[in-house]
């Protein structure tokens, strides 16, 4: 008997909160049935999906693949449910998308996935830029939309922003640190630790504030623009980092674990928005954007 769609988006639920607790209150059920649902669907592809910690649960590397498979299912299921409805038509024309260095790693690829399937007839065209770039290109009319943090415009006078999600900083440590085994993790714990430092223009001022948060001044071993490098070194163990949720992936590129952890501190978090031009005519095609985004959970925000 194949699996139900109810139990894929239970799978999903549980994936994207890093709990049951939270995912049940989400989900309006019971967190009895949905870890039913949950075993039952582990024991029908004959894989374990969660690594179940005190702290919540984690996604196992088949967990990862599984969870690609039933994000494109579910994401199906909505597209034909709003076209049968009548509730969407084919639209023509084009679409001016700007995104930042961040968003366009991390939210892009999924959300632009979903929305082609959903209307294939509408042109997109996508630039990657600094914030403040984009900005000025919203602003001059030269983009329709861009996706990118919306807790530090420069022009929030001449921008209208929409939230689509909030992801909280975290720590990452190599797989099998000695302080994985705390129970909680203070700033204190870590001051001796080596630092790997995302050095990006839309996170600094984060990263600033973090390293001036440490009871000593903290050692930076290695800054970079590549988020991929910040996995592969904290996953070689050449150092911890602090980055938000929205960019975390288990793995490296070689392969090797990465753990994330809470902190016993008060870390920064980011905000993931819409941001268009305030008083602008809103196309057909961009409105459609729009709501596809609204209803859009992109992976690891929580």
């Amino acid at each position: 008997m194949p699996f139900t769609l109810k139990q894929a988006k239970y799978f999903v639920g549980v994936a994207e909160h890093g709990s049951f607790s939270r995912a049940a209150t989400e989900l309006a059920i019971s967190q009895s049935t949905l870890t039913e649902a949950v075993k039952d669907l582990e024991g029908h592809l004959g894989l374990k999906l969660f690594e179940r910690r005190r702290r919540g649960v984690e996604m196992t590397h088949q967990g990862h693949v599984f969870m690609r498979h039933a994000k494109a299912i579910l994401a199906e299921i909505s597209n034909a449910e709003l076209s049968l409805g009548g509730k969407q038509s084919n639209l023509s024309g084009n679409i001016n998308i700007g995104v930042s260095s961040l968003t366009s790693g991390y939210v892009l690829s999924d959300l632009l996935s979903r929305f082609r399937r959903a209307q294939p007839e509408i042109e997109v065209s996508a630039i990657e830029d600094t914030p403040e770039y984009l900005e000025h290109l919203l602003v001059g009319g030269e983009l329709d939309v861009a996706i990118m943090l919306v807790d530090r415009l420069r022009n929030p006078a001449a921008l209208h922003s929409e939230l689509l999600a909030v992801s909280p900083y975290r720590l990452w440590l190599p797989l099998g640190h000695p302080l994985s085994s705390l129970e909680s993790i203070s700033l204190d714990d870590l001051s001796s630790e080596p630092q790997i430092v995302l050095n990006v223009e839309e996170i600094q001022d984060e990263a600033a504030r973090l390293l001036s948060s440490f009871p000593t001044k903290p050692r930076v071993a290695f800054r970079t623009r590549s988020v991929e490098a910040v996995r592969s070194l904290v996953a070689s163990g050449a150092g911890i980092s602090f980055l938000p949720d929205l960019v975390y992936r288990p793995w490296s590129l070689e392969g090797d674990r990465i753990d994330s952890r809470d902190v016993s501190a008060q870390l920064p978090v980011i905000q993931v928005g819409l941001v268009w031009r305030r008083g602008a005519s809103v196309s057909d095609a961009t409105r459609m954007f729009l709501s596809v985004a609204q209803s859009f959970h992109a992976p690891r925000l929580r």
